[in-house]
């Protein structure tokens, strides 16, 4: 088998209400790969907000691309370690992160179609049903949007909700975190996002400011750059520290581990460099008693945590219109059923590049 043509596509995805507050479209960059016995893969990154989605589609087309046609895409590790090589002058970060991941995926998508089995029973395979935790809350929301959010995921049946809590005021975040405490009881735990936005010694004032909230975790204290800083942090303070979307290669994730910078590590599979890069940095954690928790993405990220001991939750954020993707899990009672379909199981609608090209 040879791979015969790889196809990219950059799409622009409005975003709902109350997402919309945020972000107002994500895009998508798009790697249909083709072979000469008909079984195509699809791979995809997610690029929240769309900030350098164009760059990741030029960076396949022109750098990762002629690395690929006429392999075999059955030899997921040796096309990966040749994207993952073959650019001395840019790291396997950023941009090029994002376009190392669209182009695993879709390998792996093909691989599980040709031994028909879903990608999770490919790899070994733990679990058939996944907790989910909904998430969202940024803090350019109304307050009562956010409720009404928090109250959307948990008719779901999700168990957890995370929020932001970005205000520069630790007593103005802790108030709105009492809102929906409030709105949801105490049936639902939840979780607070920093988003990088504080250096250590805020961070550990706005830790202590919530301490008596019994949240879950307190996720990304500190710039991803810094894992010595996260350490700091994980240390002084009585919440879990989740971090890691940021953080895009196994030996960055190796460092924050061996710093006992966080409890829970949340690599991105569309930036992690897809789910080869994703699914050694979870069994890298497993080494360390550590859970892993996946950003975003869900149809992808369940995969990995089917496949791993030590994966832990789920991130569910509800933004994607029925009409672009086929196969797209369900959340039941909170939880997402690991799909029985070959591959990773999603597949483009058929109107869906139609509608949502960012050149149309």
């Amino acid at each position: 088998m040879k791979i015969t043509a790889i196809n990219t596509t950059l799409l622009r995805i409005p975003t709902p209400r109350p997402i919309s507050f945020e972000f107002a479209e994500h895009k998508i960059v798009v790697a249909e790969i083709s072979t000469d016995e008909g079984v195509g893969g699809l791979g995809y990154s997610l690029v929240f907000g769309g900030s350098g989605a164009e760059a990741v589609q030029v960076y396949i087309e022109t750098q990762l691309k002629p690395l690929l046609l006429n392999e075999d895409p059955t030899l997921v590790e040796r096309l990966w370690t040749r994207m993952y090589r073959a650019d001395r002058g840019i790291r396997r970060v950023g941009l090029a992160g994002y376009a190392v991941s669209a182009l695993d995926i879709g390998l792996w998508d093909i691989v599980g179609k040709i031994a028909n089995l879903p990608c999770y029973k490919l790899w070994g395979g733990v679990i058939d049903r996944a907790p989910a935790y909904g998430s969202g809350g940024w803090t350019t929301y109304p307050l009562e949007d956010l409720i009404a959010e928090a109250r959307r995921y948990a008719a779901m049946g999700c168990q957890y909700y995370k929020m932001k809590i970005h205000h520069p005021d630790p007593r103005v975040n802790r108030k709105r975190v009492e809102c929906v405490r409030q709105a949801l009881g105490a049936e639902v735990r939840l979780m607070v996002d920093v988003n990088q936005r504080l250096d250590v010694l805020g961070a550990i004032r706005q830790a202590e400011a919530l301490e008596d909230l019994d949240l879950f975790w307190f996720e990304e204290p500190v710039l991803a750059d810094d894992p010595a800083a996260c350490a700091e942090v994980a240390r002084a303070i009585r919440i879990p520290v989740a971090t890691g979307e940021n953080n895009q290669t196994r030996f960055e994730f190796r460092e924050l581990l061996e710093k006992r910078a966080a409890r829970f590590l949340m690599p991105d599979v569309c930036r992690a460099n897809g789910f080869s890069e994703t699914l050694r940095i979870g069994q890298l954690a497993g080494a360390y008693q550590v859970a892993l928790s996946p950003h975003v993405v869900h149809e992808l990220s369940l995969h990995i945590v089917g496949a791993l001991s030590n994966g832990s939750l789920v991130e569910f954020i509800d933004w994607a219109p029925p009409d672009l993707f086929v196969g797209m899990p369900k959340c039941e009672d909170g939880y997402f059923h690991l799909p029985s379909r070959s591959g990773h199981g999603i597949s483009l609608a058929p109107d869906a590049v139609k509608k949502y090209a960012a050149n149309r």
